[in-house]
């Protein structure tokens, strides 16, 4: 039972943490553009400046997730996050913003990224890695899924029937609550890690140094195709962002139910996750990795080339959630690469750090490179343009998987040579 509450624990805080800064623009992008009167473009550079803080916290986080007890790291990351909240619920200026999302990248990456991915590999232990990651993605999913139901309801509540004839008064106090609820939801989860997660056993100190262990994880060929992996990943995982604009902009759909899909597309997280986590365990975590990406290719090509006033709508929802599948997931198992690539325990934070350094960079990148695609060409064409580009990342994810799994193979021949 303890072990069921730990996990249980560690899938709520490490979904509700990334509400504020994620779960606001990927359900509710079309209420929020139109809230703070920003472009795909300024909101998309919004995400570069919780990018670069992100990706100067990675790896000193990852340090501190081998050094500190992963129950403090958490529940400090959850409060601070959750207090962000409050200020972006009076609706600051673009400036305001930007320091917001800066802040943001400090207080969800240095103090709880890689306690949550240290805590969750020791879960799993040697055998059932793909199942612990699985489990974390598809419940963050399952937890994602559910409380986004809820904040749609919530902005519902202060929305006439026709949310197409709301006034900027009405959107603007029914995100404002949204806000708040995310910030309540990320305080709470806070509480739980502080009650629920153990000290456990004490985070490796072995190395006093803390950048002791840097050289012999940057020197290993697999940790960067393994971020190399993560990256393309992650632009996937980016990409589903802007499915609740392409189904007002391009579906029809008007803002409520526009969120609306995009939450019930959360709902496929845990089935894709848990179960890629399974077959990962049963087979290798990087084929099935492969094989996502191969899905996701084929499933935005086909989005590339579709226009809705053609092709059925029920085909371009089934790709949306087939796309939506592959991108879960690979995210359920990516980080279980770090048991298949025989990255050694005691290393497990500092890996993390170097890998998500690397691995995370489309948090700078992605979303402005997005929202300009988007601008360019507004409506249809933008969108088909978008596509195009995740349909060109995702072919690169074969190419690099292929590679992680022949260097796999050298490995080993190196070692059986020995």
């Amino acid at each position: 039972m303890s072990r069921i509450i730990r996990i249980t624990t560690l899938v709520i805080a490490g979904e509700l943490v990334y509400g504020l800064p994620f779960h606001t623009a990927r359900f509710f992008r079309p209420t929020l553009l139109e809230v703070f009167n920003f472009s795909n473009t300024q909101l998309g550079d919004l995400f570069a400046v919780y990018g670069v803080t992100a990706m100067l916290a990675y790896f000193p986080g990852g340090v501190l997730a081998d050094y500190f007890s992963a129950r403090r790291l958490l529940t400090v990351s959850l409060v601070t996050t959750a207090a962000g909240g409050l200020y972006m619920a009076t609706l600051p200026s673009a400036t305001g913003m930007a320091l917001l999302y800066g802040y943001w990248g400090v207080t969800t990456i240095l103090l709880f990224w890689g306690a949550l991915i240290r805590a969750t590999r020791e879960w799993g232990g040697q055998t059932s890695q793909g199942r612990a990651f699985g489990i974390l993605e598809g419940g963050r999913g399952l937890a994602a899924a559910l409380f986004a139901v809820f904040a749609v309801a919530v902005l519902a509540a202060y929305m006439p029937d026709d949310a197409s004839l709301a006034t900027d008064a009405e959107r603007a106090a029914g995100f404002r609550m949204v806000i708040l609820c995310y910030s309540a939801a990320a305080f709470g989860a806070g509480v739980l890690t502080w009650l629920l997660i153990p000290e456990s056993r004490q985070p490796s100190k072995q190395h006093r140094n803390p950048f002791a262990g840097m050289y012999t994880v940057i020197h290993r060929p697999v940790i960067w195709a393994q971020a190399a992996v993560i990256v393309c990943a992650y632009c996937g995982y980016k990409g589903l962002d802007n499915y609740s604009l392409y189904a007002v902009q391009v579906l029809g759909m008007d803002e409520v139910e526009g969120a609306r899909l995009a939450a019930y597309g959360a709902y496929i997280r845990p089935v894709a996750a848990i179960g890629a986590g399974l077959v990962a365990d049963r087979f290798s975590v990087s084929r099935v990795i492969g094989v996502m990406f191969f899905v996701l290719m084929i499933s935005c090509g086909f989005l590339f080339a579709s226009d809705p006033a053609v092709t059925g709508l029920t085909i371009i929802y089934a790709n949306l959630f087939v796309s939506a599948f592959a991108v879960f997931a690979f995210r359920g198992v990516y980080f279980a690469l770090l048991e298949e690539t025989k990255t050694p325990d005691h290393l497990t934070g500092t890996a993390v750090g170097i890998v998500s350094f690397a691995g995370f960079t489309p948090e700078i990148f992605f979303s402005p490179i997005a929202g300009r695609i988007l601008d360019a060409s507004p409506g249809l064409g933008g969108h088909q343009n978008f596509f195009l580009f995740l349909a060109g990342v995702a072919s690169v994810g074969v190419i690099v998987v292929a590679l992680l799994i022949w260097l796999q193979r050298t490995a080993v021949k190196g070692s059986l040579a020995k």
